[in-house]
Order: C-alpha cells, then structure tokens, then sequence
C-alpha cells in the first residue's frame, strides 16, 4: 500500500460514550484528530493534558505521530478514550512501556458512565417535591 509506513500500532479506547481509534507511528510528534490538530479540536489546555499523559508517563512525548479517529460523547469523554487508545498502542510499540502505565492507571477503562433515568422519577435520583397535603 502506497503511502502507509511499515510501523504502526493501531488501538481502541473508550470512554463513557465515546470511542478513539488511534494510530501511532514514529516520528517527530504531529497530531491529527478528526481531520484536525490536537489544539485545535482539544481547545482545554487540560484535556490537551489529560491526552498526553500517557507519553509523559513513558517519556515518549514527540517521538510518535498521532492519528486519532474520535465519535460519539462529548469532549471530555473523547479525551478520556484517546488517553485509553494512546496508553494500549504504546504497550503494542513497546511492551517495556506496559508497566509503567499499570502503574500510572492508564491501561484501565474508566467504567464509569451516566446513571440510567428510572420511571416515576425526573432523573437517575432526583425525586418530584413532596407534598404532604
């Protein structure tokens, strides 16, 4: 196939509702999600933060090229899986990067998510105001 380098590690992150597919080849640190740059598609400086956190823990910042494929949720979601995908395609570049981010906590899927409505009721807990007559 013409155009696509011999090395890439290819992984799947999710998030609430969201999910990351994310492609990491070696190179000097270049973003592309969604068609877009981090900065621009992640204008929170922490989410930006929040994403990255899985090359600092590995000391890895700049030396792989980030194509992310992100749907569904919201943007803090969105982060939460491509911070997923980028720690599992870093353990399938290099397995010596995988204790590191056991550690950090990365490698784990955040099982938390919105909490069903329930009938009878406004929300997943909130309850119509009593009235005693």
């Amino acid at each position: 196939m013409a155009g696509v380098p011999e090395f890439r590690w290819q992984a799947v992150g999710r998030r609430k509702t969201s999910v990351a597919r994310v492609y990491l080849t070696p190179g000097t640190g270049k973003w592309d999600v969604n068609g877009r740059t981090l900065g621009d598609y992640f204008p929170r400086p922490s989410l930006v933060q929040h994403i990255q956190q899985s090359f600092t823990a590995t000391d890895t910042l700049g030396s792989f090229d980030v194509m992310a494929h992100v749907d569904g949720g919201g943007v803090s979601g969105q982060a939460g899986a491509m911070r997923h995908a980028i720690a599992r395609a870093l353990c399938k570049a290099d397995e010596l990067h995988r204790a590191k981010l056991r550690t950090a906590g990365l490698l784990t899927r955040d099982p938390r998510a919105v909490e069903r409505k329930k009938p009878g009721r406004p929300g997943a807990r909130k309850r119509f105001q009593f009235s005693k007559r």
